[in-house]
């Protein structure tokens, strides 16, 4: 096979990391302030997460599905305004009631079909539509954060989600499964690219990158390993929330978790990754220690799901959903949002929770009021022709 001199330049930059499992990515950026995006990926139902016992169309929509009411057996844990939490999102609700996590409800991405993959690449690219867009949003917030300038990103990966993929340079973190390489045949690697300015950056950039996270993870940079599907979340939290706690560590960091899509079976198959993200959230707050008051972390997912259950227990894929914001750097404590109700004729194409916020109004309330990225750059760069999607205020402690 041949390899081009970009590709080989991609390689040898991670030669000295460890492979990329469930994808995280890792930036710097020039600010002391930590944020977190978390993809889940296959559409979450925000409904059963954030159950709304107040509406009354409520009941009769969601029979045998979703969380009993508060104070019945496994009910769902108390929000203000007549709202419920999924009891497995227990350490989130105890961030909520300090503050420190909000909900936006009935939120969506511009999309408005019912492809995984087109909603995907919609949400991670930032614009209004499916491959509009060959980078991602949160590489183009990370240009305007002085990243180009000051390239002190880990490159410990080598798969980058859309999301944060582009010119700015970004590595990725994951479980080391292999043995590290021998010093001699780094000393030899080093010795032969000597003259060359480009593979000499990338592999000097490799090492940099893998004596910070031998430094920082030590014996533990392969916690996880042999970990699959949620259980793997906790770990990998851990491992990144050290990482970005470091003092010359990251500052951003991208991620995304499948196995989302509830056709069936859902209530213990929701409760189940609900659960495990939960367990990240909370690895994520004991791993960044002090950080943890300078983060926001942004969970997000691609579209809702039905109103209505199926006929198999489950739900298909839909619309409006929820996103959750947790972090010290939170203003938390509320479900945020405008209700749209679930009547019939209050239903999106009769079927779906009607969006009434777009999911860009709450990532630019993130990046502008946590990371200080002016207005008119998100409307024109971060998020392109998106004036009309006005950043949602509050969402972050001043």
């Amino acid at each position: 096979m041949r390899l081009s001199r970009r590709t080989s330049l991609a390689l040898l930059g991670g030669a000295l990391a460890t492979p990329v499992l469930g994808r995280v990515a890792l930036a710097a950026a020039d600010t002391d302030r930590r944020l977190v995006v978390v993809i889940l990926r296959g559409a979450l139902d925000g409904l059963a997460a954030v159950p709304p016992f107040f509406d009354p169309e409520y009941r009769a929509l969601r029979a045998g599905l979703g969380p009993a009411e508060p104070g019945a057996a496994d009910g769902a844990l108390p929000l203000d305004g007549g709202y419920g939490l999924h009891p497995a999102l227990a350490t989130f609700h105890a961030q909520m009631a300090r503050g420190e996590a909000a909900i936006v409800h009935a939120v969506a991405t511009p999309y408005r079909e019912r492809s995984h993959f087109d909603a995907q690449d919609l949400l991670e690219n930032g614009t209004i539509r499916a491959r509009g867009a060959s980078d991602g949003w949160l590489n183009r917030a990370l240009a305007l954060l002085g990243q180009e300038k000051s390239r002190r990103g880990i490159a410990v990966g080598q798969s980058v989600p859309l999301v944060i993929r582009g010119p700015v340079p970004v590595g990725g973190w994951a479980p080391q499964t292999m043995p590290g390489l021998n010093a001699d045949f780094v000393a030899l690697l080093q010795q032969v690219y000597r003259g060359d300015a480009a593979f000499d950056a990338a592999l000097r950039e490799g090492l940099r990158a893998h004596a910070m996270s031998e430094e920082v993870l030590g014996d533990e940079k392969g916690m996880g390993r042999g970990a699959r599907g949620p259980q793997a979340i906790r770990s990998t939290a851990t491992a990144v929330g050290r990482l970005l706690a470091a003092a010359d560590g990251p500052r951003i960091a991208a991620m995304d978790i499948g196995g989302w899509d509830t056709h069936s079976g859902q209530n213990a198959r929701l409760a189940q990754m609900l659960k495990a993200l939960d367990d990240g959230l909370a690895a994520f707050e004991h791993a960044l220690g002090d950080a943890w008051r300078r983060t926001v972390i942004v969970v997000a997912t691609e579209f809702g799901r039905t109103a209505r259950a199926n006929g198999t227990a489950g739900t298909d894929h839909g619309t409006a959903t929820v996103a959750m914001l947790a972090g010290g750097a939170v203003a938390g404590g509320k479900v945020l949002g405008t209700w749209p109700g679930l009547a019939e004729t209050r239903l999106h194409q009769g079927r779906d929770l009607a969006p009434t916020t777009d999911l860009r109004s709450v990532l630019k309330g993130v990046l502008g009021g946590h990371l200080g990225i002016a207005r008119d750059r998100l409307d024109r760069t971060v998020f392109p022709d998106s004036a009309d999607a006005a950043a949602l205020a509050g969402l972050v402690k001043a």
